[in-house]
């Protein structure tokens, strides 16, 4: 339940980090605004994501995006700080542009590393009925 919960979370969280990243490097953005702008679309994909799920349910949206804080937040932050900071930490990596392997390698491997990381905290965030347990005791109403 943890992988599949963290798997979910990666998803939304790598559609907003890698266009964040694309969209920054492509527009020339320093750093900084890069990280942020990656920061903000991975919350902003991953939350969307759970609302439309919890949404089929027949949650209205106020209820839908709470269910989205309380299921993503934690999961989402932890994965933001682990894969960001390998990309920051990669030398090169945040000058690489589109075309280097530099750029989509670092990314695709502080995504993977991010999961592997995250995949406890889901684990002890279900176990204590938090986390992605809020988003289960949702479906199927």
């Amino acid at each position: 339940m943890a992988a599949s919960a963290t798997l979910h979370c990666l998803t939304g969280c790598a559609i907003g980090e890698v266009l964040g990243m694309v969209i920054g490097t492509w527009t020339g953005l320093a750093n900084v605004p890069t990280i942020v702008l990656s920061v903000v679309l991975a919350f902003a994909f991953g939350y969307a994501l759970t609302m439309r799920g919890v949404r089929k349910s027949g949650l209205d949206l106020r209820s839908a995006f709470r269910v989205a804080l309380a299921a993503d937040t934690v999961s989402i932050l932890v994965m933001e700080i682990v894969d960001n900071g390998i990309v920051v930490a990669v030398p090169g990596a945040m000058d690489a542009t589109l075309g280097d392997l530099l750029f989509w390698g670092s990314l695709a491997f502080s995504l993977v590393v991010a999961f592997v990381v995250t995949v406890p905290v889901n684990k002890w965030m279900i176990g204590r009925g938090r986390g992605h347990a809020v988003v289960h005791a949702h479906h199927g109403h």
